[in-house]
């Protein structure tokens, strides 16, 4: 019987459960035994103390009333109820017949209940178990562990549930970070989000509405609700979410049932993925926090987002992201779900990699929809984690904190957390898990977001700082021409040239006829060009003059095509020959000179030209042909926010005098122990 107060030490009691299934079950279906049976004993332990004032009210009412649920709930004491006679510890005092026992406890449960325990497709698990011989002693085991809230409260419960999750994508080598998010982030995130007064929260009994779209096993729900009615214990706090993963639903949800005198919260988790078959459409929440998959694709998802995106001031308008990554369709759906500025407004925490930050150029999916956050100044602030921080990854992961209704001094700014030093070392790693944020931490980290100064660790910026023009210069072409050999034989590889001996006629007598005039029309522009002059020329009028000159004397007329492709096969790029130029008298551009400048929003194109571009390369010019489709002007606007380029230190290298000194005592070193090896 595992120690009360120590939540590793249950977990490990109850994943001691594998030693008993290992040679009937694979390592990937240990949950598929350890997760439902956790929650059915949780669910056990907290229905026994009224199981038989359920079974007299059934024995009593059963017949007379149509509808027993209400009293049977009321009997229980929660929202859900079970009429079987049958308890953990009864069930195992008849091993010949616990499976057909098990399988009619399950069944009688309410039927809300029951559609939440169906989730975890025990079935086929006890039908494995029991032909194994081995369902007798898993459940011997579980009857031994006592999970009732009085003995294991709801937050210990959750964080056992998260534990065991994490052990099995762990043993997996897969991402729990889709389901788990360590407590002390949680707890971060929250007092981001409820910590600012704006209002709302000094109000008796107000409603306020909070919703996780990726909601794994609830604790960001349940942590959030704990804090708001820290601060106002009238608040009527709803939670709501969705959470694609069946187990960690099914955990979710009879936690919430579990918690809940109504059974309201439980009945507002949805099972489904929220990019696809969003459950809350008709809500708007005052609050919303997440720690979305990254890395994922949402190819599943693609059809029905990409429906969506198509509808004026839909959920993905703002752009679509790369098909490999969905972390910013997660955001853009939790932005169209604020509660409005007028009711309340609403904010919005989302964990976050850097790669939502910066990925995609100008115009790319990723750049539109910052574009669209920022310039509806909804960016409040990007806090920077502590790496080794989660359990799935020991990259740089960010908190980003959106609100549609700021205060007067964050209007128009947005503020930038380096929190990455402010950490604790862990005295046991838990996967990649080495360091951890203590409460102390966690409180420092809010007060620097709360002062909202300029500091080494804090830093303000207008919300068009992140914003850029990308430009594209131009360059002109300079071409030289010369009908030498080499040259000419480069003719013979010309898609226009090879075409003139191919035909597409059907009928094989044309065909053929077309082919040989064809082989006849390029053997005459050869000998055309083997009688040109193989001066270099330098300008292309020059060019184009010699080589009408000899069709006129050999009366070849060349077609566009055909002239197209000598002056390519004839032409290389040479900086000291004349600028070409197009029909209209203008420098042609050059597109293997082509390039572009990311000019700050903030700066005038022009003069960033003058000062940047033109000193260097003084005969190139802008391209104001190419535009913005959103405001028309010259260059595609972007936004990016390269994290690390405002917290950049420059760090001297050392002298050259300490490297060799360095250098010296190393090799003393490696021969003295060369020397002790002999």
């Amino acid at each position: 019987m595992p120690n009360n107060n120590n939540f590793a030490e249950k977990a490990n009691f109850l994943m001691s459960v594998a030693d008993l299934i290992r040679d009937t079950f694979r390592r990937s279906k240990y949950q598929d035994v350890i997760l439902p049976l956790t929650v059915l004993r949780r669910i056990d332990c907290v229905l026994e103390p009224t199981k038989n004032d359920v079974l007299r009210a059934l024995e009593k009412y059963k017949g007379q009333i149509p509808n027993l649920d209400p009293v049977l709930r009321n009997a229980s004491g929660y929202v859900f109820y079970n009429t079987s006679p049958y308890t953990f510890e009864r069930l195992v005092e008849d091993p010949s017949n616990l499976a057909a026992n098990l399988l009619a406890y399950i069944n009688s449960f309410s039927e809300n209940m029951r559609e939440v325990i169906e989730k975890f497709d025990f079935r086929n698990t006890i039908a494995k178990l029991d032909d194994a011989g081995l369902l007798f002693l898993v459940m011997e085991k579980f009857k031994n562990i006592d999970l009732h809230p009085d003995v294991v409260d709801n937050h210990e419960m959750g964080t056992i549930f998260e534990e065991l999750i994490r052990r099995f994508n762990e043993a997996l080598d897969e991402n729990p970070g889709e389901h788990f998010t360590p407590r002390e982030v949680i707890r971060l995130m929250v007092d981001l989000l409820v910590g600012p007064e704006n209002g709302k929260l000094k109000q008796a009994y107000r409603v306020i509405k909070v919703a996780d779209p990726a909601c794994g096993s609830g604790g960001m729900l349940t942590i959030a609700k704990e804090r708001l009615l820290e601060r106002n214990p009238t608040l009527q706090v709803h939670v709501y979410g969705q959470e694609i993963n069946p187990e960690t639903f099914a955990i979710c949800k009879s936690d919430l049932y579990m918690k809940s005198e109504d059974g309201k919260d439980a009945e507002n988790i949805f099972f489904g993925s929220s990019l696809s078959h969003e459950a809350n459409s008709t809500e708007r929440f005052d609050y919303q926090l997440a720690n979305p998959p990254y890395g994922k694709e949402w190819k599943m998802d693609e059809a029905s987002v990409k429906e969506e995106a198509a509808k004026p001031n839909g959920r993905f308008s703002a752009g679509l992201p790369r098909i490999s990554d969905g972390q910013m369709l997660f955001l853009q759906h939790m932005l169209s779900r604020m509660n409005p500025p007028e009711q309340g407004g609403g904010r919005v925490a989302i964990v976050l990699n850097g790669s939502p930050l910066f990925t995609g150029d100008a115009g790319s999916g990723e750049s539109e929809i910052r574009r669209w956050i920022l310039e509806n100044d909804w960016l409040e602030a990007i806090i920077a984690l502590p790496e080794q921080l989660f359990y799935n990854t020991g990259i740089a992961t960010y908190i980003g904190v959106l609100n549609n209704r700021k205060s007067e001094k964050r209007k128009g700014k947005v503020q930038l957390i380096d929190a990455s030093n402010i950490w604790t070392p862990m005295r046991k790693s838990l996967g990649n898990k080495r360091r951890e944020i203590s409460a102390d931490q966690i409180e420092q980290i809010y007060q620097i977001f709360e002062r909202f100064e300029e500091t080494s660790q804090s830093k303000l910026f207008d919300s068009t700082d992140f914003g850029y023009r990308k430009v594209t210069i131009e360059r002109p072409l300079r071409l030289d021409f010369q009908a030498s050999p080499q040259r000419i034989a480069r003719l013979k590889e010309q898609t226009a040239f090879i075409g003139l001996a191919q035909s597409k006629k059907k009928d094989v007598q044309a065909k053929l006829a077309d082919e040989a005039e064809g082989r006849k029309r390029q053997e005459q522009l050869l000998e055309v060009l083997e009688q040109m002059p193989q001066d270099l020329f330098t300008s292309r009028p020059a060019f184009e003059q010699a080589l009408a000159q000899c069709c006129k004397k050999t009366e070849v007329k060349l077609d566009a095509p055909i002239r197209k492709a000598i002056f390519t096969a004839l032409s290389e790029r040479n900086e000291t020959a004349e600028v070409c130029l197009d029909k209209d008298g203008c420098p042609e551009p050059d597109p293997e000179l082509r390039d572009t400048e990311a000019v700050p929003l903030k700066e005038d194109i022009g003069e960033y030209f003058e000062r940047e571009v033109k000193p260097h390369v003084p005969d190139a010019w802008v391209n104001t042909s190419l535009v913005d489709p959103k405001d028309g002007k010259t260059g595609r606007v972007g936004y990016e926010i390269n994290f690390n380029r405002y917290f950049y230190v420059y760090q001297p290298p050392r002298p050259l005098e300490e490297i060799e000194a360095e250098i010296q005592s190393l090799q003393k070193e490696i021969t003295q122990l060369l020397g002790e090896m002999e």
